[in-house]
Formats: C-alpha cells, sequence, structure tokens
C-alpha cells in the first residue's frame, strides 16, 4: 500500500476484495501435528471437518511489509488485519517491524493483549539483523547467539512455539556446516529453558541448498532444532538456484512451520512460479499437519488482494487434497 492511506481505507478495500474471494473459496481446515514433530495447532476459523486433518493457514507479517515500512499499518494492527479482514487466527511476527521493543514489557504486553482479545495465536518471531549464527568469528558468532535471546523470551511472552533464526555463514561448505550448527545448538540450549523452538528458513547463501541445510540440522543434533522451509527462497546466489521441489522435500523432515511464498498469480488463481498442488503434496507426504504461513512478496497485486488469493489458492489445494 502507499503513503497516505487511512487504516479505514486499508480496512474497507480488502474487505471488499474478501466478499468477493469467498465466492471461490473451497473447504478450509484446521491442523493436527504428528505427536512429538510438529507444534500445537489450533482450528481455521472457517474450518471444515472434511479436510481438518491436512494443514491449517497462519499469516506471516512480511506479507504485509510495504504497508508496515510506508506506516499505512501499525504493527499494533497485524492481529486486527488477520482476524478481521482474512478470517486467519494464527500469525507469525517479523522482529524488524518492532526491532527496538524487544525488551520493552509494555508494548511486548500490548501486542499480545490484542491478539488475545481477537483469539489469534501467535505462532513465531522471525528473526533477521541480529549477526550470523555461523559467523566464522568465535566472537562474533557467540554475539549472534546472545543477540536472539532476548527474541527467545519475547517469544515466550508471546506464547509462540519458535523463532525463526538464518544459518548464515562463509567459508567452505562443511566448514559453514560446522559454525552454523555450533552457533544454533548454543541458541537451542538457551531456547530450551524457555520451552522454545529454534527454526531455520532457507533464506541464501547456502541455507538454500537443501542438502546443506539439512546436514546442519543433523549436525547440531537437539530436538529444539528445525526448518521452516520457505517456497521460495531457494537462489543461492547470482543467477545459482537450488531445486525448490528437491529442497522442501529435504527440508520438511524438520519442519517445525512451513512458509507459502507467492509472488504471482494466473487468472485461475495457481501461483504461476510454483505449483502449489505438488509443493503441498510434499509438505502432506512428510507428515506434516502444522500451520502453512501466507508469505506473499509479490508487485502485480496489493498486498490485501496477494494474501487473499494465496489463501484461496491454498483453501483449494487442501481441498483437493482432502
Amino acid at each position: 500500500m502507499g503513503h497516505g492511506i487511512s487504516r479505514r481505507n486499508f480496512v474497507q478495500t480488502s474487505a471488499a476484495l474478501l466478499a468477493g474471494v469467498s465466492l471461490t473459496r473451497q473447504a478450509a481446515g484446521a491442523g493436527e501435528q504428528t505427536a512429538g514433530t510438529q507444534p500445537d495447532t489450533q482450528p481455521d476459523t472457517d474450518a471444515d471437518p472434511d479436510t481438518a486433518a491436512l494443514f491449517s493457514i497462519s499469516l506471516a507479517q512480511w506479507s504485509l511489509h510495504k504497508a508496515l515500512y510506508s506506516k499505512a499499518m501499525d504493527n499494533l494492527d497485524f492481529a486486527d488485519i488477520a482476524k478481521n479482514n482474512f478470517g486467519i487466527d494464527a500469525i507469525e511476527y517479523v522482529n524488524g517491524f518492532f526491532k527496538d521493543k524487544a525488551k520493552d514489557k509494555g508494548y511486548l504486553a500490548h501486542m499480545k493483549q490484542r491478539a488475545d482479545d481477537l483469539g489469534v495465536k501467535s505462532l513465531l518471531i522471525m528473526c533477521d539483523g541480529e549477526g550470523r549464527l555461523g559467523d566464522p568469528d568465535d566472537a562474533a558468532r557467540t554475539q549472534a547467539v546472545e543477540n536472539h535471546y532476548k527474541w527467545v523470551e519475547a517469544a515466550k511472552f508471546f506464547g509462540c512455539h519458535s523463532i525463526r533464526v538464518n544459518a548464515a555463514s562463509e567459508g567452505e561448505y562443511e566448514q559453514q556446516q560446522k559454525l552454523a550448527a555450533d552457533g544454533l545448538r548454543r541458541l537451542c540450549e538457551f531456547a530450551d529453558t524457555h520451552g522454545l523452538n529454534v527454526l531455520v528458513e532457507n533464506h541464501g547463501g547456502l541455507s538454500s541448498n537443501g542438502a546443506w541445510l539439512a546436514g546442519v540440522m543433523k549436525l547440531v543434533g537437539h530436538d529444539r532444532v528445525g526448518t521452516l522451509p520457505d517456497f521460495g527462497n531457494f537462489r543461492i546466489k547470482d543467477d545459482q538456484w537450488y531445486d525448490k521441489y528437491q529442497g522442501v522435500q529435504e527440508l520438511m523432515p524438520y519442519a517445525k512451520a512451513v512458509s507459502a511464498k507467492s509472488h504471482v498469480f494466473d487468472e485461475t488463481g495457481n501461483e504461476s512460479q510454483i505449483d502449489y498442488p505438488r509443493m503441498m503434496k510434499i509438505v502432506m507426504d512428510a507428515g506434516y499437519h502444522g500451520y502453512v504461513g501466507i508469505e506473499y512478496e509479490g508487485n502485480e497485486l496489493g498486498e490485501m488482494e496477494g494474501i487473499a488469493a494465496t489463501k484461496a489458492l491454498l483453501e483449494r489445494v487442501r481441498g483437493e487434497l482432502a
């Protein structure tokens, strides 16, 4: 959304859009997790018992980054937008939108109360800009680990199950694995004392190599570590891309959350760059039945329209898989 858009218009426009989108909705459902593997889930607002055992839909805050950065939307309104505009009752925060509030108990309490009052579940905080957990410099790596402590504590306060981090490093393939595993394990040991998981997203560099990141998971060897496979983040560098379907398949055995990335839609409502039925079958075949988070990142549709289109696509695919 552009500058100068009032929240009233923001809400009214999306409400009108969703009224149209709802006509094409297929069955919606709620996720039941595999015991001991995935975090607890709760039903979607519009759950249908016929699809209730497949997966639930959540909303990643990054889907609204343009509105948030332009101040057309306030961070405190995120839960309200998710619930009242999209009927979504589970959300995933991005730390960058309240970066200076990690230790502000009053602000965090306000965020939590807004979500709680709406019956919206806070699932995780996506954490960026806190240093490289696989930094080759021991002191810098230790600092990066400790920089994430405040987000573990904030996530615990919200009632989240996880924080999402990056496994950035530098050096040769195996050396980067060892360095990332060291930082992640130390962070997991801290998170474990708070009952929180530490999830790694494929997010550029070698982390976008599914085999590399799966290897890191094995090296960490901690119950609290896991992955957050993103359908679209498989660019390693420049024009070097990893196969997205292979990557998701390699990361799903460790997944405790899933990110449904979307950019462009065709006239039939399908994502033009990602085969959603194929991708979601990979997710289901791995035995995952938790939340799948909408993360719209396109430019052709506005953010509200893109979120609605992604939700409609996920609901349609869920109905087909059922």
